[in-house]
């Protein structure tokens, strides 16, 4: 039997304060893999304090170019108009940022986010994406190929997936996912970009109905049915907050997913289920494919009629 790998990555550090303290304290405590830093967001000296006093190793780039909760707005580190709403700030939703965003800024501010975490003397060990903005899920208009590029000039591994968990209740149900993560992952091995095998996505709101008890058993129910190779899961832990939890919504789904983090149920599960916990360094050792194969598969995807 294959060896079945797990990296838990805290997605949003630096976002906010309670965000800061979840994440932190997970971190200390080894209960997670990593965390991904956001460069523009209000906590980010914060975190970025915190991450240097400690050395702390496990640490990749949260790309952000959204900013969704009225409580907690920023605006991007390069300033250009098209990367902002009326407001000021980053486009709320991902169909905006798709719509209005100009190529030549997205990059521009993807490089100005890694050298602003790169001042900090934080050594980055992998990149994802804030809200999937990058991958053309709103529109269809994409920034994979110019990220993936960022990331083979970083030497960065990126948060992308080579196949689809059939299990995966949002991944799965996109049509047409197939290949599209077939031309995502093999441009990814053309420019020697590692990556893991699997995403696995839970909601990020609060099911109607849904208890912290349910949303448990349902964490736990995956670590059971983990596919072999490597995954991925992401979580966005906060502490309690009362003006989080008033103003931003969904706020107590963070709460829990910090909370399933301390859960010696769920620490068990994962040992009981015999998943490896690891992180992007197993990425990037063993998360590289052929760069010729890549190019065939890519070039038989690109010619596939729709």
């Amino acid at each position: 039997m294959n060896a079945r790998y797990l990296i838990i990555n805290c997605d949003d550090f630096g976002q906010s304060q309670p965000m800061n303290r979840a994440i932190m304290h997970l971190l200390e405590e080894r209960k997670v893999s990593s965390a991904t830093i956001m460069a523009p967001a209000p906590g980010f000296e914060e975190a970025a304090e915190w991450i240097r006093r400690r050395g702390q190793a496990n640490i990749g780039l949260h790309l952000t170019l959204t900013s969704e909760f009225d409580a907690i707005r920023w605006s991007s580190l390069t300033g250009h108009p098209s990367l902002h709403d009326e407001s000021g700030f980053m486009h709320k939703t991902v169909e905006a940022f798709e719509r209005h965003a100009d190529t030549g800024a997205v990059i521009k501010e993807l490089a100005a986010q890694y050298e602003a975490a790169r001042r900090y003397g934080i050594r980055l060990t992998h990149a994802d994406n804030h809200m999937g903005s990058l991958y053309g899920m709103a529109t269809g208009r994409s920034h994979i190929p110019q990220v993936l590029k960022q990331c083979a000039k970083w030497d960065l591994p990126f948060r992308l997936f080579r196949k689809v968990h059939a299990k995966d209740p949002l991944l799965a149900a996109i049509p047409g996912v197939e290949s599209v993560v077939a031309k995502a992952s093999s441009l990814a091995g053309v420019l020697g970009v590692a990556i893991p095998d699997y995403l696995l996505s839970h909601s990020f709101h609060i099911e109607e109905g849904e208890t912290y008890e349910g949303f448990k058993q349902s964490m736990i129910a995956k670590m059971y049915d983990l596919p072999d190779g490597i995954s991925e899961t992401y979580i966005h832990p906060a502490v309690e907050d009362a003006c989080m939890l008033e103003q931003v919504p969904h706020w107590e789904k963070r709460v829990w997913e910090y909370k399933l983090m301390l859960d010696e149920d769920f620490s068990y599960s994962v040992q009981d289920a015999g998943v490896i916990l690891t992180d992007y360094n197993h990425v990037r050792k063993h998360g590289r494919a052929s760069r010729f194969g890549s190019a065939l598969t890519l070039v038989r995807e690109l010619l596939r009629k729709s």
